[in-house]
């Protein structure tokens, strides 16, 4: 998941160098960057955590800018009609781990009712 987290953020770096940047299309850029990239390095973060809180807050922390990354890949598809292939290309793996993240955030909170 490391591996695969990286490589959204190394796709959507890739994507947004070939939009041309100007007024509304650079606050967007920087947006969709951050979120994607903070995907993995929250991934990461959950991998090495100091505790189960710890991880499952990454987690959460990974869910909320997949969905994020979601909402920007959306608005420069907005704003740049002929990138709107290969945004919804990047918003369904933005998906898939939107997805993921937040069946283990469902799953920590199922054992954690368990336990109790």
């Amino acid at each position: 998941m490391e591996e695969r987290t990286a490589q959204l953020g190394e796709k959507i770096i890739d994507f947004c160098q070939k939009i041309k940047p100007n007024i509304i299309n650079s606050p967007i850029i920087s947006q969709l960057i951050r979120a994607a990239t903070s995907i993995g390095a929250n991934y990461c973060e959950a991998n090495g955590a100091s505790s189960k809180q710890d991880f499952k807050n990454k987690i959460h922390i990974c869910k909320k800018e997949s969905q994020e990354t979601k909402f920007w890949l959306r608005m420069i598809a907005k704003s740049n009609p002929e990138t709107k292939e290969e945004a919804l290309e990047l918003w369904r793996e933005a998906q898939e781990f939107t997805l993921i993240f937040a069946k283990i955030v469902s799953s920590l909170k199922i054992k954690k009712l368990k336990i109790e």
